[in-house]
């Protein structure tokens, strides 16, 4: 009976200064991760709500931690009204959902008033989080690049693009060989790795000025395009 009464009773009741105290230690370590978020988010689809969502998220999730306490019953009772709402956002980036978590971990953190831990939980993952976007086995070649164009079946003009590939390009394989126009053309496509990123204009010069050549394009794969 004791037992229940223990979980099912309230917990001590804190004082307007630990209250504010644990949200400022939320605020301010958040807002550490939402800067590295920041710093290092690749893409087109940065959203400013999303990174207040993980500032407001982080307090939410402080505040019910500090609501719940050890008291069962609150803790179901919030579990109920939160089953209510359905959160369909859609979270495209897997890395996004990452430092959604964190942020709501850190506010349980500083709810539960466990400040040690959340602190150096949020300060560790902004460190990796950095080494991770500088580290350079963690990037893929930023050059890389589907070259395609059609020539006639009896072209030529192989020998003089294998000396353009020499020159520009670090690699180039070929991935697909199809017919275009009936039959008139070939349509190829390369796998291509550019030397150096200005190498693109000098390199589709070069390949536009060779006679039999048509629709020469070139689609850079960077991590930036979004579909």
């Amino acid at each position: 009976m004791e037992s229940l009464q223990t979980l099912l009773g309230p917990n001590r009741l804190l004082n307007v200064t630990e209250v504010l105290i644990a949200f400022c230690a939320v605020f301010v370590l958040t807002s550490i991760i939402t800067t590295v978020y920041r710093m290092t988010h690749q893409g087109f689809s940065y959203s400013r709500i999303f990174v207040q969502a993980m500032l407001l998220g982080s307090i939410t999730s402080c505040l019910m931690i500090m609501v719940i306490g050890n008291n069962l019953a609150r803790g179901l009772g919030i579990l109920g009204a939160l089953a209510i709402i359905r959160f369909r956002t859609p979270v495209r980036d897997p890395r996004d959902m990452v430092f959604l978590f964190c942020s709501l971990a850190v506010g349980i953190g500083c709810g539960a008033r466990v400040f040690a831990v959340a602190t150096t939980g949020a300060l560790f993952f902004s460190a990796v989080a950095l080494y991770l976007h500088w580290a350079p086995f963690s990037a893929k070649s930023e050059f890389e690049g589907l070259l395609r164009f059609l020539l006639p079946p009896d072209s030529k003009s192989h020998d003089k693009l294998r000396a353009i590939f020499e020159t520009h390009l670090k690699s180039a394989t070929l991935i697909a060989v199809r017919e275009a126009a009936q039959g008139d053309l070939l349509e190829y496509s390369y796998q291509a790795s550019l030397l150096h990123a200005d190498s693109q204009q000098p390199l589709m010069e070069e390949i536009r000025n060779l006679p039999d050549i048509e629709e020469p394009n070139l689609l850079m794969q960077r991590s930036t395009v979004e579909i």
